[in-house]
């Protein structure tokens, strides 16, 4: 299969922005073991801005475009060495690959990035995308990489998306809050019904929540990639979701 997984700031940082050494290591540990496996990989990193944050010991996420813009490139080299090194202990290559949504709507440079990252592919190199916060700005920015993932996964032509955050997957209700919220097992459409489901805003840290993940679930089954959303407090889950096993919250039109 082709792959593209998604893991968000909560699962790359501790609350205070800092690196969580120990699961990034298992992270990267078990997508080289899957790729080893043959399934190929495209892999969407959050993490720049939280990690610049903590890199800057700065008190919170800031708001302002500027100071994004300089934890982002702060954080984005912190992100890539670590990537670099851990890849590489296992004989993986990886590869940077910095978007902006002018990336996506704009035909010709769309196409040059599809291109890019099936090369790299065939290469045997691990694209590693993430929107170039560096230099986004309101006008021009993707917004949350929940929706980069689909775009990347879409554009690909991948079998599956799969987004690792915080959360089990999608519940009845909110689950920090309702004790009786149930796992959605399987999702085949997206409608106002599960939108009224999804809360707000996720980690302090990160720009997702449950309503972005539903927003690239909706790409994705536009194009009949499938996705799951899973806690990625776990890496090692990621073999049963490849293996089909009934892991989180399973979007499909099967």
């Amino acid at each position: 299969m082709r792959i593209v997984i998604k893991v968000g700031t909560s699962t790359l940082t501790h609350k205070t922005g800092r690196l969580n050494v120990r699961r990034v290591e298992e992270l990267c540990k078990v997508i080289s073991d899957i790729k080893n496996a043959g399934h190929e990989i495209v892999f969407v990193s959050s993490g720049a801005i939280g990690m610049g944050v903590g890199k800057l010991a700065l008190s919170s996420r800031p708001d302002d475009i500027p100071t994004k813009q300089a934890a982002a490139a702060v954080g984005q080299c912190e992100l890539m060495y670590t990537y670099d090194k851990l890849f590489g202990e296992y004989n993986h290559t990886v590869a940077q690959i910095l978007i902006t949504n002018t990336d996506i709507e704009n035909e010709e440079r769309h196409k040059n990035f599809k291109n890019t990252v099936n090369r790299l592919i065939e290469l045997g190199s691990i694209p590693i995308v993430n929107e170039n916060d560096t230099v986004a700005t309101d006008e021009i920015e993707i917004g949350d990489n929940d929706t980069l993932g689909a775009i990347t996964a879409v554009s690909v032509d991948a079998d599956l998306l799969i987004l690792l955050s915080d959360i089990d997957g999608l519940y009845t209700a909110d689950p920090r809050t309702d004790n009786n919220a149930k796992l959605i097992e399987k999702v085949n459409s997206v409608d106002d019904n599960l939108y009224n489901l999804a809360g707000g805003k996720g980690s302090k840290l990160g720009t997702g929540g449950m309503v972005t993940k539903l927003n690239a679930a909706k790409i994705c089954l536009n194009s009949k990639c499938d996705m799951v959303i899973a806690n990625g407090n776990n890496p090692s889950l990621l073999y049963d979701i490849v293996d089909g096993k009934k892991i989180g919250t399973l979007f499909t039109v099967k």
